[in-house]
């Protein structure tokens, strides 16, 4: 028996075309926690621009792609930021080139070297102009995830640079990279373990590169029908898009609601 849900928010939840929740999505979450289902969300966002969940309330929170595990009252649940000295290897391939790069620390995020790409990134997630802040600044601080806007190339590259850490892409202009051994599926473990719920009572739902871990792990795993194809073949079903009922028609698809 299913008894927790975790949900993805860009692509997954909310469309991509509509900056919203759709009202199928949102009646089939109600649906689900009148039968004393838990639901999370999963995430690369941290919470200081998760501002497109409307009014619905979750029981707990894995942010910054696993790195930052909280529950719906605020309890840190599991933090895990990235070692200084990979931190400090980002700092000076930024500063070599010039590129755009996000860094995000507990409760803030800025952007060193702000270009149309990062312009791009607010747009797409309908999130406002992030606060600019100089590379310099960087080393020093506790960072849990660096965003910086490089091809999938330069991707392979940097990640021989960083032994400490790993990455997920869910966009073409940009990749995440949190410290090795976080990730989705880390975080599902995290917030079942404090729930006292069995990873086979699991299902999440995703449509990008950084939920592959999360679909994989989970006890079943649906990828939204707006997925790449790696993301469909990691997942054991595959539902109808995000603004075509997708995560309702899953959940019926398995009788959970």
């Amino acid at each position: 028996m299913i008894k927790a849900l975790f949900f993805d928010i860009d692509g997954t939840l909310v469309s991509f075309r509509t900056h919203s929740i759709p009202q199928s999505t949102i009646k089939a979450i109600h649906k689900a926690t009148e039968k004393d289902i838990r639901v999370f969300i999963s995430t690369g966002r941290p919470k200081v621009i998760m501002n497109n969940l409307g009014e619905l309330k979750f029981d707990g929170y894995i942010t910054m792609n696993g790195s930052y595990c909280f529950t719906g009252t605020d309890e840190i649940i599991y933090k895990n930021s990235i070692p200084a000295e990979d931190v400090e290897t980002v700092v000076n391939l930024v500063k070599k080139k010039s590129l755009s790069c996000i860094f995000v620390q507990e409760k803030k995020m800025g952007i060193c070297n702000p270009g149309w790409l990062s312009d791009e990134f607010s747009s797409t997630l309908n999130v406002p102009t992030l606060p600019e802040m100089k590379i310099d600044d960087v080393p020093g601080l506790e960072i849990f995830q660096i965003s910086p806007f490089i091809t999938p190339a330069q991707e392979k590259e940097w990640m021989t640079l960083l032994p400490h850490c790993e990455s997920g892409r869910w966009n073409p202009s940009f990749t995440d990279i949190v410290a090795k051994g976080n990730g989705k599926d880390r975080g599902i473990d995290e917030i079942i373990k404090h729930f006292d719920i069995a990873l086979e009572e699991t299902m999440a739902f995703g449509d990008g590169g950084n939920d592959i871990s999360m679909l994989k792990h989970a006890a079943i795993g649906v990828a939204m029908g707006n997925a790449k194809n790696n993301v469909k073949q990691a997942a054991n079903y595959v539902t109808d898009t995000v603004d075509n009922d997708g995560i309702l028609k899953a959940l019926e698809h398995f009788d959970i609601i």
